[in-house]
């Protein structure tokens, strides 16, 4: 399945029904009064998060939805049918926003949720709704309302629990690939990866997500290489595990550089909490990885890791980091809205 983690679409609400003007008809009533019924209303659209969907490239081929038109009212008091609603159904932790790309129309986390996005045109009153003593034989009927027609794009943001942040290269889809059944592309060349990998870790008895996105490079958030486009992917971790290649020349500069673009993005995710990691660390000397161990920490301010995805060092030291810092972060997160929902209960 590819993946697509952005889509524009159209969409429309249903027009409401007119109203009828109608008559009553029956064989010995000389002066029938005004009998016709109110139009339907039209439909609305809707979006819902559902399971089982992870992208977003449905959207890639059907761009334009519309609610179906409320019914015209009929005589003898018969209101038109209501417009079918139409429902959107997009993958956990996707983003609905304007046309202009300024506006938050809603956000969607959890499987079950459902917000309307546009609602269906009111139907008309039919010609009955408008008798009265002095008019007893109205001949007019509103015509039902126009939907609504909008431009909207479909964001998604994957929902894991942690993420592998680093410059191109670094060794993240190997890392990934190592430590799951995710299978993503692996090659000695920059931006081997295109699109963000998702994989299901196991350490001890916890199982976490871990989301492997494309590398950066000094520039990205002025659209340098793949930009910061797919950051987003990473502002719902937990905690971030950041590689530096043990191969580059200075390993303190490539932990800055990634260090910067992230600060630029903004948000949240530059105070994210941050496992620092040298990665490829088989393929130097032990003389070397020293050196480039102190470097890397004086720059982080942090211990960092030793890792090889290829003899397996360090792995399972940061997988059970990961996890700590997860259940950390989820026995905070828990205890911070259980406190919240006693403050507010009478």
């Amino acid at each position: 399945m590819k993946f697509l983690d952005e889509a524009k679409i159209y969409v429309r609400s249903g027009d409401g029904g007119n109203g009828c003007i109608g008559f009553r008809r029956e064989k010995f009533i000389e002066f029938g009064g005004p009998d016709g019924g109110d139009g339907g209303h039209g439909g609305d659209v809707w979006v819902a998060c559902v399971d089982n969907l992870n992208t977003l490239i449905d959207y890639r081929y059907q761009q334009h939805f519309k609610a179906k038109n409320g019914v015209g009212g009929m005589g003898r008091n018969r209101s038109g049918a209501g417009g079918e609603d139409i429902t959107i159904k997009v993958p956990p932790g996707t983003e609905v926003w304007s046309e202009d790309g300024e506006t938050m129309m809603a956000e969607l986390i959890e499987v079950g949720q459902k917000v309307r996005l546009v609602k269906g045109g009111n139907g008309g009153f039919g010609n009955a709704h408008f008798k009265s003593p002095t008019n007893q034989a109205p001949t007019h009927a509103n015509p039902g309302q126009p939907g609504i027609e909008l431009t909207i794009w479909l964001r998604l943001k994957l929902i894991a629990d942690a993420g592998l942040i680093g410059m191109p290269n670094a060794g993240k889809s190997t890392f990934l690939a190592a430590v799951s059944a995710a299978k993503p592309k692996i090659a000695a060349y920059p931006f081997t990866t295109l699109h963000p990998n998702l994989g299901v870790v196991r350490a001890g008895e916890h199982d976490f997500v871990l989301a492997d996105i494309p590398g950066l490079i000094e520039g990205a958030n002025d659209g340098a290489g793949l930009g910061v486009r797919f950051l987003g992917h990473v502002e719902r971790c937990r905690v971030l595990l950041h590689l530096v290649d043990g191969t580059e020349d200075d390993v303190a500069e490539a932990y800055k550089t990634v260090r910067r673009e992230i600060r630029a993005y903004g948000g949240e995710l530059a105070t994210k909490k941050e496992i620092v990691a040298l990665s490829k660390c088989d393929a130097l000397d032990a003389d070397v990885v020293t050196g480039k161990l102190e470097a890397l920490k004086k720059a982080a301010k942090k211990r960092p890791l030793v890792l090889s995805a290829v003899s397996g060092q360090g792995m399972k030291e940061a997988l059970f980091a990961l996890s700590n810092e997860i259940r950390r972060k989820d026995a905070k997160d828990t205890a911070e809205n259980g406190e919240a929902k006693a403050a507010w209960e009478p």
